[in-house]
């Protein structure tokens, strides 16, 4: 297929009347092909529209391509509501189906919000939808989207509604009015420089001043309005509709991704039902699938433009496409479900399940900063001060929160030299050690307040001292028994944390050492937890709390990893 018909503004109309606006792009002549949709939010005639997948390369190997603005945005008709997209989904891929070129079969693609749109359409089982390729996207709102073990996700929230969202809602809003177009341009723009200058520390969140000032909700405030509550956010949630989704997915994730462990729990609830499904792991952050990544150099062959010099991201989806939309046997559903990165060793492994076999081995916290398998003995805990005006500052992981947080792994040494930083370290590894699966960790702590936070980070420390992260995860005492209602602490009193860090896949070299930070805060990732107990959003004071973090035998705080099985 040489050539390509390319049709601007291409009009479709939802269930209400609102009219959505696509481009189309298709072969040059008659015939009918399956169509490849996406639906964002962040544009179709900017460069987000088709880095994910070139439409052209679709073209090329027989497809149309519909790439269309969501409700409220750029071109399309209506009122941007994010995360409201299951009824247009649906007559999307309907309207889409009955295009006079398409042959009746629809595959969706797309990354991140436009990964959610897929997930939205899929769940009411639209005629015509036969496959879908979610990268880097959430499912899952009390696990990754709006909170994370009960902490607000401030950092992303805040970074994305003003950012990829803010700047359409301006130009839609003053888009008639030069002057007081390129002042609001200005204002804007001097907003998101300002999070990383306190922008970030601003308080009471139910009144964020930034997201206030620029008069750019569109959902903001809801999971503020309604923390942890799985019926007042359920528009978002995908995870409790799995069920609903009966077409192949090929889920496409990173290690570094803020969406991580939803990609997972997507992949096995398709298996689980009996769904085809694929896993893809690589060393990414959230959208960014280039090499090196951070402060880490993994080898040329971690690109996704060329994933294990195999082949490139868009050649795998439209093989995935040609499968099951095309029904060629081609085999991709023949070859293992789980494809992987393995960090520190910097190759791929293939396997038919997640996680590959392994043997969960608890290393114990011991006094004088030491982590080992040996089980803990009498010892005095130890303290440090969580003081939310001081809050420890994000440096890396699974992030989005702009240019001046830049995410992935990165030497953690400026962070634990924190006096509010505890370090937990083996000594130096006789030999390779493959960790792949879940981490958790069980921590035994006290507090002063009656509500308060603890964060657990495992890095990964070279010979040369560099402390590089891995995956880490937090838990807010008062959620910590989260669906059941919230539960406040008595200080002083020790209580068992189960704290989630998601999941990695690294080879600990001979010489490295494992190494557990533990600490209350990582600013501006998650909020600050006030430590008073009261409601979280709507006040501004802040007070400290001293934290003790116990390891003896009643007491064993302990990193559980999930120790690769031949």
């Amino acid at each position: 297929m040489s050539q390509a018909v390319v049709e601007f503004d291409v009009p479709a109309r939802m269930r209400d009347g609102i009219v959505l606006r696509a481009n189309v792009y298709r072969p040059v002549g008659e015939g009918r092909w399956p169509v490849l949709l996406t639906r964002l939010p962040y544009g179709k005639d900017l460069p987000a529209a088709t880095g994910v997948l070139d439409p052209m390369q679709a073209v090329r190997r027989g497809y149309a391509v519909v790439i269309q603005d969501v409700r409220g945005r750029f071109a399309s008709e209506g009122t941007f509501r994010a995360f409201h997209e299951a009824e247009d989904g649906y007559d999307t891929v309907a309207w889409a189906a009955g295009l006079p070129f398409s042959d009746g079969r629809v595959g969706m693609y797309g990354a991140s919000y436009f990964g959610f749109t897929q997930w939205a359409a899929a769940a009411e089982q639209p005629p015509g939808l036969g496959a879908i390729v979610p990268y880097v996207s959430t499912s899952d709102p009390l696990n990754g989207l709006c909170f994370r073990g009960g902490a607000y996700q401030l950092g992303m929230s805040a970074n994305w509604y003003l950012s990829a969202i803010g700047l359409e809602a301006v130009l839609r809003r003053h888009g008639g009015d030069p002057g007081r177009l390129m002042q609001a341009l200005r204002e804007l723009v001097a907003e998101i420089d300002g999070l990383a200058r306190g922008g970030f520390a601003q308080l009471p969140l139910e009144e964020y001043p930034p997201i206030v000032r620029q008069g750019i909700d569109s959902g903001f405030f809801e999971p503020i309005r309604h923390p942890m509550d799985a019926a007042a956010l359920a528009y978002m949630d995908i995870s409790s509709r799995y069920d609903r989704v009966r077409v192949p997915t090929l889920n496409v994730g990173g290690w570094y991704d803020i969406f991580l462990q939803q990609t997972i729990a997507s992949h096995l609830a398709m298996r689980q039902r009996g769904i085809p499904s694929k896993l893809l792991i690589g060393p990414w952050a959230h959208a960014v699938a280039t090499n090196p990544i951070g402060e880490v150099d993994f080898g040329f062959a971690a690109q996704a433009f060329l994933i294990d010099l195999r082949e490139d991201f868009g050649s795998l989806q439209l093989r995935w496409f040609d499968r099951w939309l095309k029904g060629l046997g081609n085999g991709i559903d023949e070859e293992p479900a789980v494809k992987f990165f393995v960090m520190g060793s910097n190759r791929w492994r293939e396997v038919d399940d997640w996680p590959p076999p392994y043997r969960e081995v608890a290393y114990h916290l011991h006094p004088a900063g030491l982590l080992s398998p040996a089980p803990p003995t009498a010892s005095e805990p130890d303290t440090y001060t969580y003081d939310p005006q001081d809050p420890v500052p994000t440096r890396g992981g699974a992030t989005l929160l702009g240019p001046s947080f830049p995410p992935g792994p990165r030497d953690q040494r400026p962070i634990e030299a924190r006096p509010d930083v505890l370090t937990y370290t083996t000594p130096p590894l006789e030999r390779d050690l493959e960790v792949t699966g879940p981490v958790r960790v069980r921590l035994w702590a006290t507090s002063t307040a009656p509500d308060t936070d603890f964060v657990a980070r495992l890095c990964d420390v070279f010979p040369d001292g560099r402390s590089i992260d891995l995956t880490d995860g937090i838990v807010r005492a008062r959620y910590r028994h989260h669906p059941r209602p919230p539960a406040f602490l008595e200080p002083g009193r020790p209580v068992e944390y189960d704290i989630d860090l998601w999941s990695t896949s690294n080879v600990f070299a001979a010489g490295h050492r494992i190494r557990l930070q533990v600490t209350s805060s990582c600013f501006p990732r998650w909020d600050r937890n006030p430590n008073t107990g009261a409601a979280l959003f709507s006040g501004t004071e802040l007070r400290a709390a001293r934290q003790q973090i116990l390891h003896d035998p009643d007491h064993p705080s302990r990193l559980l990893l999930p120790v690769a099985v031949a």
